[in-house]
């Protein structure tokens, strides 16, 4: 079993989320972590968290943001290691920013059937007013087997209207926009899976933007 990097903290604490002014953005599924840390860089006054349950493609980036600035460090960065089933309480209304970026596994069957009860969860962690936005990326061809063992089907705009667009209400999300991006948006995304699927036009990538209404 992988130890987990040093900067990995299983409860956070909340003290820990205070070193910025400008909003505190949680990624979900951050995978090797690079949404997180590039936007830090980018955004030195906001303060990043990733989450995932798997640390082991965090713990070359985990060690380069306790680095000084000047050499690549980003102290506005923390990582959490945790499932969507079992977020910290600590992290409670702690949101003005969530993203799902190409998930896999559960949170994608989470985000791609709008599970109520999972997405209650990703409320949970969001102030008021906070933005969620999730980006899936599922080819019917390539991820047929995968789709069919999550018991998933292709995410059109009809079925994001009639099925995901209620069930995140349900949840306490009000959606504001949705959509399918074009291949030559991809890059915008700032993922390492975005980069891996450029070229790869048969694999549609829709998006959903949504806002976390008052209970």
């Amino acid at each position: 079993m992988a130890v987990p990097p040093d900067n990995w903290i299983k409860t956070p604490s909340i003290g820990s989320l205070h070193h910025t002014g400008e909003g505190v953005i949680i990624d979900i599924g951050t995978g090797d972590g690079r949404f997180v840390y590039q936007s830090a860089r980018e955004n030195p006054k906001k303060f990043y968290i990733g989450i995932d349950p798997n640390t082991r493609p965090l713990e070359k980036i985990s060690e380069k943001i306790h680095r000084k600035p000047a050499k690549g460090g980003a102290p506005n960065v923390l990582f959490v290691q945790a499932s969507i089933e079992e977020l910290p309480s600590e992290l409670d209304g702690v949101a003005d920013e969530l993203h799902v970026h190409f998930p896999w596994g559960s949170l994608l069957r989470a985000v791609a059937t709008g599970d109520v009860g999972v997405l209650r969860n990703l409320r949970r962690i969001c102030s008021t007013g906070a933005l969620l936005e999730v980006v899936t990326g599922l080819d019917p061809v390539r991820d047929q087997s995968e789709m069919e063992r999550l018991g998933l089907t292709a995410l059109s705009l009809e079925f994001i209207d009639e099925i995901l667009i209620p069930n995140y209400a349900a949840a306490g999300f009000e959606t504001i926009e949705r959509g399918i991006l074009k291949a030559s948006e991809w890059p915008n995304l700032n993922t390492s899976w975005a980069k891996r699927l450029q070229g790869n036009e048969h694999r549609p990538i829709t998006y959903l933007i949504a806002r976390a209404v008052a209970p």
